[in-house]
């Protein structure tokens, strides 16, 4: 049996924060004159080409990891703490209560997101988080490439991310006499399906549809105050 019976699992963006948080770190950044304010059109444009279905996750990735892919790590350190603190006022108090609960609880709680860890761990420290299974930037010689690190977190692969993060740790999924994942989009149904106790905060269409059918829980601004 698991040392904690209870997992708690959350999404990021539209989850846990009521925006994009890939696009926030670009604005972040041009705000900084750190890179030039045309990254952010093109990563609106590649959000829309996503959408769309003419691109793949990894577009959005390397539109968000590009830009700092020749910057120092110690200076990528400095300008997360920074932006840290910007979206710290940010984070709705609810949510920020919903993990503290989960986490009072002592239940097991992870961030399980599609978004670079290079914006997630800021977001993490934030809510408290110990665990982030976030998409993993390519490094080569210590510089960003634009690339992902095997699979990215995203869609079933959250399944794996999850299942592999607990089997380094002896556990699996089963192990818990109870799981939540909270998530806001129909592409996390997977992860939403694995787990004892899916809910959906906030929906998009799909996926308010599949859990009124099934009964699951729906958290909407009443609940989750964004």
């Amino acid at each position: 049996m698991a040392r904690s019976q209870r997992l708690a699992l959350f999404d990021l963006d539209h989850t846990l924060i009521p925006f994009d948080s890939g696009r926030e770190w670009l604005l972040f950044l041009v705000e900084r004159g750190a890179v030039d304010a045309a990254v952010e059109r093109r990563y609106l444009e590649s959000c829309r080409s996503y959408v769309s279905g003419r691109c793949g996750i990894e577009v959005l990735h390397r539109a968000v990891v590009t830009p700092v892919g020749h910057t120092a790590e110690a200076q990528i350190a400095r300008w997360s703490r920074e932006f840290e603190a910007e979206m710290a006022r940010r984070v709705p108090r609810s949510t920020l209560a919903l993990v503290a609960s989960h986490r009072d609880a002592g239940d097991r709680c992870a961030i399980v997101t599609t978004t670079t860890r290079l914006v997630a761990e800021p977001f993490a420290r934030i809510f408290g988080v110990p665990h982030l299974l976030a998409t993993e930037p390519r490094r080569v010689g210590g510089w960003l490439t634009g690339d992902i690190e095997g699979h990215a977190c995203h869609r079933e692969h959250k399944v794996t991310h999850v299942q592999r993060w607990l089997a380094a740790e002896g556990l699996m999924l089963k192990d818990f006499e109870r799981s939540w994942f909270y998530s806001d989009a129909a592409g996390d149904l997977p992860l939403l399906q694995a787990v004892t106790d899916p809910v959906a905060v906030r929906p998009d269409d799909r996926l308010r549809a599949v859990a009124q059918e099934r009964g699951w829980p729906v958290l909407g601004t009443a609940d989750v105050a964004f």
